[in-house]
């Protein structure tokens, strides 16, 4: 999965209240294939009354699928796919996510484009 924890993104297909809204990544779900994004997917959560706790409803967050949301690029501020360039650094191989959009329109190498 390319999506990681404070990642901007996008969701293109959820539910109309949703639906093309820009939000930070709160915890990526691998096992799942979902992830938690801020102030999207809210539902309402009856909780019953206990010993001293009273009665409530609370609004919480549930997990979305991760093929529902789009990263961001963060030079056009645009939805993107993204792709992956393997760096070798002191006998270490990194891979970096960089936007196809960027590197075609300033026609430069994709190692320019290192977002993580």
């Amino acid at each position: 999965m390319k999506i990681r924890v404070w990642d901007l993104v996008q969701v293109m297909s959820w539910k109309e209240v949703d639906k093309w809204k820009q939000a930070k990544v709160l915890k990526v779900l691998k096992d799942d294939n979902r992830v938690l994004i801020e102030w999207v997917g809210i539902v309402t959560k009856h909780i019953k009354k206990a010993w001293t706790t009273p009665g409530q409803i609370i609004k919480i967050e549930k997990p979305i699928d991760a093929s529902c949301v789009m990263l961001v690029c963060p030079f056009t501020k645009k939805p993107t796919r993204t792709g992956v360039v393997n760096v070798e650094e002191k006998w270490k191989n990194k891979s970096f996510r960089f936007s196809k959009k960027a590197v075609k329109e300033l026609k430069k190498d994709p190692k320019d484009f290192l977002i993580k």
